[in-house]
């Protein structure tokens, strides 16, 4: 664990293995943590806070720069871990890299940008701004499946805002994080700013959830996940952003352009396994083109190549757990016993009997009583569903607890305007589809509270205070 400056073994000295979801073996081991490591943590991130938040933006950026530059140095190392923790192909690990080297970067000169707010007096009797002050200790809760981006999309606010920050990892995916642990040590970054350390979540999250230390609580993960952490953090009054589940629909109306519907579906749906909160969940196709779009897109997964490995470029890697992989069975047989039709996949891939494969599975004539439509499916099952018209297929993308991500794909101005205000989702893509650390990523409804990414994550980290002056 990296905690107040230092590489630590747990206070128990208990370890955790680290399982490769494509082999079942042991890859690595982690100290694992505990109630005591966690308290130790927090004592640490509140000393760090006291120094961090003293120094200018200048100096907090030079550390940043140093820690960028450093990062980068160990880019395959890096990489490497991510493919081996969760089974992510070589080539998408870049992106988890990039989200944290821009993060580092991008901050700061948001940072910068942030100007002091003047508020009029109308008697004209006093002056009136508002200025901004970091929040404090953070701590932040992490999901396995883009390792390294959701410790970017923490790490960058929360340091140029001048928070110090606690990073929990996921258990299933440690390692990368770890190893940012050891960088930061190797490169004598302050004390107790960042602290990096997983555990069992009924010994450590719990702990640090319900300490008084931290000011502001993040996390990425499932709704599930967020509502206990809104629960235990009731013993004071803490900043909350949270980054939830999300079941994206993807309509493809009757004017769209075919070809760029059909491929972004494909990419949004089977990249990273299908294991992305923002993945095309709920693919609705107008009944003219329904039966054409079904035939390419199947023809298309049909092509999805499987592998794993840095030497190897694989479309898809394996699902991270067996229990994820159980649960797509499960999903896959729910939906044909209500009527659905497998269209494609829904087996373990011929030779790759060890590791946690499952093929890319195509079911169509999907509706809503279906698990396939109510859930986060989080993994590699696409579920086409036709429709008749506008208001059928807006009610039916509507038809959700969640509210992260909507794509629709259309060449009618009127419709493009009638559905971005009606859809009710945090982001609203239309024939295309763009993520950036300056574009603001967050939900609605059960998909969470605040934004990752953009000026509006610094929201998280800083406090606003009222100064007025009579004149």
């Amino acid at each position: 664990m990296y905690i107040g400056g230092k590489l630590l073994d747990a206070v128990d000295g208990r370890r955790h293995a680290v399982i490769c979801p494509a082999t079942e073996e042991k890859i690595a081991e982690i100290a694992w943590a505990g109630k005591a490591d966690a308290e130790l943590a927090l004592k640490a991130a509140e000393k760090g806070f006291q120094y961090w938040s003293s120094l200018s933006l200048s100096e907090r950026t030079e550390w940043m720069s140093i820690l960028r530059t450093a990062i980068l140095e160990k880019e395959k190392e890096l990489r490497t871990a991510i493919v081996y923790e969760m089974g992510k192909t070589y080539a998408g690990s870049w992106e988890d890299i990039e989200a944290v080297i821009n993060a580092l970067e991008w901050y700061p000169a948001a940072m910068k940008n942030l100007r002091e707010e003047q508020i009029p007096d109308y008697e004209n009797t006093h002056t009136h701004k508002l200025i901004q002050q970091p929040a404090g200790v953070a701590v932040a809760y992490l999901a396995w499946n883009f390792p390294l981006l959701n410790v970017g999309f923490k790490l960058g606010p929360a340091l140029a805002s001048g928070c110090s920050i606690i990073i929990k990892p996921s258990e299933l995916s440690p390692l990368s994080a770890y190893l940012v642990g050891k960088i930061l040590h190797d490169i004598k970054f302050p004390a107790g700013v960042v602290n990096i350390l997983t555990g069992p979540s009924s010994e450590v999250a719990t702990t640090m959830t319900k300490s008084k230390i931290p000011t502001v609580l993040t996390m990425i993960g499932s709704t599930a996940t967020g509502k206990k952490v809104i629960q235990e953090s009731t013993t004071s009054i803490k900043k909350l952003g949270m980054e939830l589940g999300g079941n994206a629909p993807f309509i493809v109306f009757k004017d769209a352009d075919f070809e760029k519907a059909l491929n972004l579906a494909i990419a949004l749906k089977f990249g990273n396994c299908g294991q992305i909160c923002v993945a095309a969940n709920r693919i609705f196709v107008h009944t003219s083109i329904y039966d054409k779009f079904l035939k390419a897109y199947v023809e298309k997964t049909s092509k999805l190549k499987l592998g794993f490995g840095i030497d190897e470029e694989p479309d898809m890697g394996p699902l991270v757990t067996r229990k994820d992989r159980d649960r797509m069975f499960d999903l896959i047989s729910d939906a044909v016993d209500k009527g659905a039709k497998l269209e494609y996949g829904g087996g373990v891939p011929e030779g790759k009997e060890k590791g946690n494969w499952l093929e890319p599975t195509v079911l169509s004539n999907i509706n809503n009583e279906m698990r396939v439509f109510r859930e986060e499916t989080f993994g590699p099952v696409a579920a086409l569903m036709r429709f008749e018209s506008d208001d059928d297929v807006l009610a039916l993308a509507n038809d959700t607890e969640y509210g992260l991500a909507s794509y629709i794909f259309t060449n009618s101005h009127k419709r493009i305007q009638r559905f971005t205000e009606d859809l009710q989702f945090g982001e609203i893509q239309v024939n295309g589809v763009k993520y950036a650390i300056y574009l603001p990523h967050g939900g609605i409804k059960n998909s969470g509270i605040g934004h990752d990414c953009s000026h509006l994550a610094l929201d998280d980290y800083l406090v606003k205070k009222r100064v007025s002056i009579a004149i």
